[in-house]
Order: structure tokens, then C-alpha cells, then sequence
């Protein structure tokens, strides 16, 4: 039998249940896998039951005894390395409960992650996006990880692991599985009240069936976790032959690429967004400098605000406006200081109460507030889009930035010419674009 055919026969043997109205499928769906909906399905109605016993993870795998056992030697940053050594162990074995399940992933040739292109690729066609700098971190922690905590306990137990099949190269796939198609189970609202400090997340586990649905940010499904059983659930009313869309969380452009390896149009995706670095606004501000004593009250103002906030910090802007508010409300206040407020602030450790709630300032901060700004604030917010907006280009002023990818955007034939990873980064590049082009639109004088 197909893949497909083996896939859906183990489903039935572990229990989980089907509607008749949905099927998987290859066809008339936007990726390799999808689910159509075979008839119209209302609001409410469960699309899929997985038993948790389904489910693969470190607590389910075979090695899990041991995992748990050796939990404390397997600690690190990402807090994936049981999971992802119980996916070593699985995929690789032909007695795995799971091998109906893992063999649709043959080699994972269909993961196209940023992780997997080349370096010079990733500079060429997502230089400005925050793309290649994740991914060069990622990579480094993956190596890290492999060889300081992976290795040393695949070495211990040579009777299960061996790093001759379960390589580096292996490692680094798997995390792409786990980045694009795991879930996490959110925590108990009951638990959070409870306990006063934060739990770490819950470790992301595989959900057969449901990794089969792709994302829109307007999706018309959604994953429901209970006591015994995850449970796809329609949430709007889905028509005969339509594409079912779960969704991954409201996200941008730049991290759908970097986490799942896709893009959505960039239009059509709500929740895109561009990132402005607080060094940015401050090299704005140490531009508008007239005199050496302004230079000095700009250093003054910076050494102030870089002890309230990371100068690797950035602001991040939706298509609706700003959404890191309050930080660039309290960014915006210090470079825009006069010499007495500096000196009185420093004097007091800070601002009195500060008098300002966080609805205006979302507001004030918004679309519509900002061409509202004081002139010296839509200044620093102009010139800093304007900076961020030069770094897609190579010494192109912003308006030539911008016009490269809006001329590719109108050119039909030259769109269709384009390769799926030129087209991916197309969009991450002119989302941001636009949302920054945008921002300076509403800030110019």
C-alpha cells in the first residue's frame, strides 16, 4: 500500500477518529500535505480525535524510561534533546510504533527551512529580513548541543544510538521536523494563578494527523487539548472542497520562514511585522546633532537608555502600528530630553509615577496616532525607518530599496520566473518593506 494508505490504516489501529467529512491529501491544498474538507462542515463540529497514547514524544517513545532516568545530563538551552533523541531512535527503527507515521517524511527532503540553504544564499536573498542572523544562531546551538550533550549520551548507550546513523546532519533535520510541524500544550490557566513564578513551556511533542494541516493566519480550524485526547475543532463554517487551516499563532512573515520553511503573500498575512533596532533610533538622534554639545547630551541620553533596555533591542511594527509601545514610548522620551530633564531624572533614579497609561500610548503609537507626534519624535521614528529601510539595499538610498521589490511584486512574468525560495524571501523582504515605508509615510514633516 501507499504511504498514505499505511498512514491512514495505522490511525485506525491506534484510535484515532476520523470525520467522514474530511480526507488527507496531496491534491488542491498550497503544501506537499493537507486536509480537504469532502462536505460542508459547521462551526463546532470535531474534524479528528487523537488519543493522547497517539501521541509522540519523550514520554511515549520506547526510550522513555531511560530519558526520564537521564533527564538531568540532558538539560540544555532549547530543552528539545529528549524529544528529538526519542526521534533518532524512532525514525530509525524498523520495529517503531510510529513507522507508518514517520515514513511520510522520507529523508525530509520537503523541509526547505533557511537552515538548509547556503550561507551566501540566505546573505543574498534575506539580507535586512533578522533571517540569517537566527539562523546562524540556531545552527551554532545545534552543533553545540549535539556535541556537548547529545553525543556524550548516545556514546553511553551504544546498544540503542549510534553516532554512525544518527548524525549531525540527522540531528539538524530533525529539529526543522520538530520547529515546523511539533505543538506545544499550552499551560493550565489553574496552574499559573497558583504558582507565582513562571513554569518553563511545556516540551513540544508530534501529533500525527494534526501536523497534516497547514497554516493561515485566517484559519478555520483549531487544536483543543483535553484530559485523553486532542481534538480538531472547526472553528468557522468550511465549504465542500475547501482547504482545512489550522493556525500556528499570530506570526510574521520572517518567523514563518525561519520556523517552518513557508511564507504566506505577504498581503494577505495580518500579522506581518518589521523590526526597527534601538540603535537605529539613537544613530537618528546622533544625526539630528548640531553642535558638540548636542552630540554630548545624545551620548548622555543613550548611556541612560541603553540601562533600561538591551542596545540589541528592537521595535517591533505591525501593519496597524507599533507593538512594542511602551518601549519606544520610553525610548522616544529619553533621546528627545532636554539637558535639565536629564539631569533631573538621573537625580531621581527615573520618572515620578509616570502619569501616562498604557492605552494612550498604544494609541498615541498606533497608525492613526502617529502623524499626531510631537515633530522631534516623528523625526527620530522617520530617520530610524529610513536607517533600517538602507539595510536591505547595498548603500542604495531607501526609495531605491524599496522600489527593486515593488517593481518585482508588479511584474507578473518576472514573479513567475522566480524559484520557491526567491519567491518565499520576496515576500519576507517586501512584508517589511512596506510596513517600514509605510511608517515613514506617516512620520514625514
Amino acid at each position: 500500500p501507499s504511504i498514505e494508505i499505511s498512514f491512514l490504516q495505522w490511525c485506525d489501529g491506534v484510535g484515532l477518529e476520523l470525520s467522514s467529512k474530511v480526507c488527507v491529501s496531496k491534491e488542491g491544498i498550497v503544501a506537499e500535505y493537507g486536509m480537504l474538507a469532502k462536505d460542508d462542515i459547521e462551526e463546532g463540529e470535531v474534524l479528528f480525535t487523537i488519543p493522547r497514547s497517539a501521541l509522540l514524544h519523550q514520554g511515549t517513545t520506547k526510550v522513555s524510561t531511560l530519558l526520564e532516568k537521564e533527564q538531568s545530563s540532558l538539560q540544555s538551552s532549547s530543552g528539545w534533546v529528549p524529544l528529538l533523541l526519542a526521534l533518532l531512535y524512532e525514525y530509525t527503527s524498523s520495529q517503531s510504533h510510529w513507522k507508518a507515521y514517520l515514513s511520510l517524511w522520507t529523508d525530509f527532503k520537503t523541509l526547505d527551512h533557511p537552515m538548509f540553504w547556503s550561507k551566501e544564499e540566505r546573505g543574498r536573498l534575506l539580507k535586512g529580513t533578522g533571517v540569517p542572523e537566527a539562523v546562524d544562531r540556531d545552527l551554532a546551538n545545534i552543533q553545540r548541543e549535539y556535541t556537548d550533550v547529545v553525543l556524550p549520551f548516545m556514546t553511553r548507550h551504544p546498544d540503542l544510538w549510534n553516532p554512525g546513523t544518527h548524525t549531525l546532519d540527522l540531528y539538524t533535520q530533525l529539529v526543522a521536523f520538530v520547529m515546523a510541524y511539533s505543538f506545544q500544550e499550552p499551560q493550565d490557566e489553574e496552574d499559573e494563578e497558583e504558582e507565582e513564578e513562571e513554569k518553563p513551556p511545556n516540551p513540544p511533542m508530534m501529533v500525527p494527523m494534526a501536523d497534516m494541516l497547514n497554516h493561515v493566519s485566517n484559519h478555520n480550524a483549531n487544536l483543543e487539548f483535553t484530559q485523553d485526547s486532542l481534538k480538531m475543532v472547526c472553528v468557522r463554517p468550511i465549504h465542500k472542497g475547501q482547504e482545512v487551516f489550522n493556525t500556528y499563532g499570530q506570526i510574521a512573515n520572517w518567523q514563518l520562514l525561519h520556523m517552518y520553511g513557508f511564507t504566506e503573500p505577504c498581503s494577505s498575512n495580518s500579522n506581518d511585522t518589521a523590526d526597527i533596532p534601538v540603535a537605529n533610533l539613537y544613530e537618528a538622534a546622533a544625526r539630528g546633532a548640531q553642535s558638540d554639545l548636542d552630540r554630548q547630551l545624545v551620548e548622555e541620553q543613550w548611556e541612560v537608555l541603553c540601562q533600561i533596555m538591551e542596545e540589541k533591542a528592537a521595535f517591533v511594527f505591525g501593519k496597524q502600528g507599533c507593538l512594542t509601545d511602551t518601549e519606544l514610548h520610553t525610548a522616544l522620551k529619553v533621546l528627545c530630553m532636554s539637558k535639565e530633564e536629564l539631569s533631573e531624572f538621573k537625580d531621581n533614579e527615573g520618572w515620578e509615577e509616570d502619569d501616562e497609561d498604557d492605552e494612550k500610548i498604544s494609541l498615541a503609537l498606533s497608525n492613526e496616532g502617529l502623524p499626531k507626534l510631537k515633530a522631534s519624535w516623528k523625526r527620530l521614528i522617520y530617520e530610524a525607518a529610513c536607517l533600517t529601510l538602507r539595510s536591505y539595499g547595498d548603500g542604495e538610498d531607501e526609495e531605491k530599496v524599496m522600489d527593486v521589490d515593488r517593481a518585482l511584486m508588479e511584474d507578473k512574468a518576472a514573479l513567475m520566473g522566480l524559484s520557491c525560495r526567491q519567491w518565499k524571501a520576496l515576500q519576507v523582504r517586501y512584508g517589511q518593506k512596506s510596513i517600514l515605508h509605510g511608517l515613514m509615510e506617516l512620520t514625514k514633516s
